[in-house]
């Protein structure tokens, strides 16, 4: 029988999704949990791997069980023993051919920034602080530049470790907030610290220090020492996973169905 469990967790205290040798990532656990039920090692897939100090606000994972417990029970038994910077929201039982990684179409990440003239300490290690003015419009202007189908190889870690660093982009804005801004991109996957990448660059146009039209020759070049800083980790949220093209369509439009098969194609 295949599980399939959809949770959020505030991710300033983990080393990140994955289990690590030392220390406490999000995947150990409940790994750790469900050794405690089988009286064995069970595996769970997920998703997404994300990195150190990145929260989720949805992200899925599977894993097979020859237990018969009823979802509910599941979701009471994990929640019961997962300290509280971890929330199992949903547990369903799926198809024996359904895995998370292969049946994720899209992903979309959320990245909060927050300014002023002095940090708040109740926000530290949920939003990145920028005592900097920026200009938001120019900032939107070249983000608007990177939707659709690109090679992201200079806007990701150059440790990415994948033959192909071509994904496709749905949506990709800076949204003004209250208090700073956010900045929100959807896509058919993400590449090593892609999006901190993105955002980093962003801020430097909101600083003057770039420019929007900049953005097309940067992505031809390919070179990621062209774009050298890396936003921190804190400010960023695994928003949404989408689990079927279906989702996407709803969200953005038949018109994605073409940008789909493409990315398809490429991963």
């Amino acid at each position: 029988m295949r599980i399939l469990v959809e949770i959020a967790y505030q991710g300033n205290q983990f080393l990140g999704f994955q289990i690590q040798q030392q220390g406490r990532t999000v995947q150990q656990q409940f790994e750790k949990i469900l050794k405690r039920m089988h009286k064995r090692h069970v595996r769970i897939h997920p998703t997404s791997r994300t990195d150190r100090g990145v929260h989720a606000y949805q992200q899925f994972f599977h894993f097979d069980t020859e237990l018969n417990i009823d979802n509910q029970q599941w979701q009471y038994a994990m929640n019961r023993f997962l300290p509280d910077d971890i929330y199992v929201k949903n547990v369903q039982t799926v198809e024996e051919n359904f895995h998370c990684r292969y049946d994720c179409v899209g992903k979309r990440y959320r990245y909060k920034v927050y300014q002023g003239e002095h940090r708040n300490p109740f926000k530290s290690g949920l939003e990145t602080f920028i005592n900097s003015d920026l200009d938001l419009s120019k900032m939107n202007e070249a983000a608007h530049h990177f939707i659709g189908t690109h090679d992201f190889t200079g806007f990701c870690s150059q440790k990415t470790e994948v033959e192909s660093k071509v994904r496709t982009l749905y949506q990709s804005e800076v949204v003004q907030t209250e208090t700073g801004f956010d900045y929100v991109v959807t896509g058919s996957g993400f590449l090593y610290n892609m999006v901190r990448v993105l955002v980093a660059f962003l801020i430097e146009v909101g600083k003057g220090k770039r420019q929007p039209d900049e953005v097309p020759q940067l992505l031809e070049e390919k070179n990621r020492n062209n774009v050298p800083f890396t936003a921190p980790a804190e400010g960023l949220y695994l928003e949404k996973i989408y689990l079927s093209p279906e989702s996407l369509t709803e969200e953005f439009g038949n018109d994605i169905k073409i940008h789909l098969k493409k990315s398809l194609e490429n991963d």
